[in-house]
């Protein structure tokens, strides 16, 4: 590691001046799960590191007015474990509870978690490997390289990253808001409109400024949360990253037609990926096999397969299927 300024802030406007005196170099520091990593390999060499653990108000789990309210700096495992969350949300639950081991989720939040960056191999290998994302102008080696794990939407000619976050997707499925603090303003941007596609220039991937803080994230009340799932398809079972993850929220009436629909993608592009023209398929249709599996269709029809990828877009659409059909199950309880 190089040598840095360490600020321990004890409230949001201690880290948002500390962030903006540190300048463009400066990173929050929350869970640490992902910088320190990012740090070690040297991807990350932040001048100036503001700690912002230590900020009661950050923690906030409020779950009793018109939406689920989460501080930036609640555990992913407390979230996850949260009875109103687990019995009426569990897509939300199971995203989180899905995207790591206990010991990572006793330490990283909610907020930190939302601009976790790509684990492209490419992108944390090291100067062996050109990488626009981590040395803009230099190259994107997945692009000809092995491609095995990247998006099948979104990408650019500059970088075809993947997105490796778990939890965006369930809150981008439920249209969650994120609330922000920096210098001049507060304001709240949609989880929809965070993340940024890499287009040419891969190194900005979300829509926040540098001296900015998310302080909350806010999910509307909705009965699609009754009937919803987090699938997530991976190598092997234990918490690896997704090739494939659907979140998807039902809601159904008494004759069994579905009413309202919400499906969000993981693992295959390069910010998180909703997918209205396959939510508008169902709407107003029984859930079938047939249905389900035509609503996976449309959400992969403009996948664009790389070298060795292409089997995900199977692999998607059937990912979406079973969700779809696990959602619809629970809608009906």
């Amino acid at each position: 590691m190089r040598p840095f300024t360490y600020t321990a802030a004890r409230t949001v406007d201690q880290a948002v001046e500390a962030l903006a005196d540190g300048g463009p170099g400066a990173k929050v520091l929350a869970g640490g799960t992902t910088l320190y990593d990012l740090m070690k390999l040297r991807v990350e060499n932040p001048r100036a590191v503001v700690d912002i653990s230590r900020i009661a108000e950050l923690t906030e789990i409020d779950v009793s007015g018109p939406e689920l309210r989460f501080g930036a700096g609640a555990r992913m495992a407390d979230v996850a474990d949260h009875p109103t969350v687990r019995r009426d949300y569990q897509a939300l639950s199971e995203s989180l509870w899905r995207a790591a081991s206990q010991q990572l989720r006793n330490m990283a939040t909610v907020g930190g978690n939302l601009l976790q960056r790509t684990r492209c191999s490419y992108f944390r290998g090291g100067p062996a490997f050109p990488c626009n994302k981590r040395e803009p102008g230099s190259g994107c080696s997945a692009i000809d390289g092995i491609d095995r794990h990247h998006a099948l939407f979104g990408g650019s000619d500059a970088c075809i990253a993947t997105y490796p976050g778990d939890w965006a997707i369930a809150l981008l499925a439920f249209d969650a808001m994120v609330d922000v603090v920096g210098p001049a303003a507060r304001r709240t941007i949609p989880v929809a409109d965070l993340h940024r596609e890499p287009g040419s220039t891969p190194q900005r991937e979300h829509n926040l400024a540098p001296d900015e803080v998310i302080v909350r994230i806010r999910v509307p009340k909705t009965r699609a949360g009754r009937g919803s799932t987090y699938l997530k398809i991976r190598d092997r079972e234990s918490y690896a990253f997704a090739l494939a993850s659907a979140a998807v929220g039902l809601t159904v009436s008494r004759r069994g037609r579905i009413e309202e629909c919400r499906v969000a993608l993981g693992g295959v592009a390069t910010r998180p990926w909703r997918v209205p023209a396959a939510e508008h398929t169902l709407i107003g249709e029984r859930l079938t096999e047939d249905t389900a599996r035509r609503a996976g269709e449309v959400a992969f029809a403009g996948a664009r397969a790389g070298h060795h990828n292409g089997f995900r877009i199977e692999l998607g659409i059937r990912t979406v299927t079973e969700a779809l059909m696990i959602a619809g199950t629970r809608a009906t309880r």
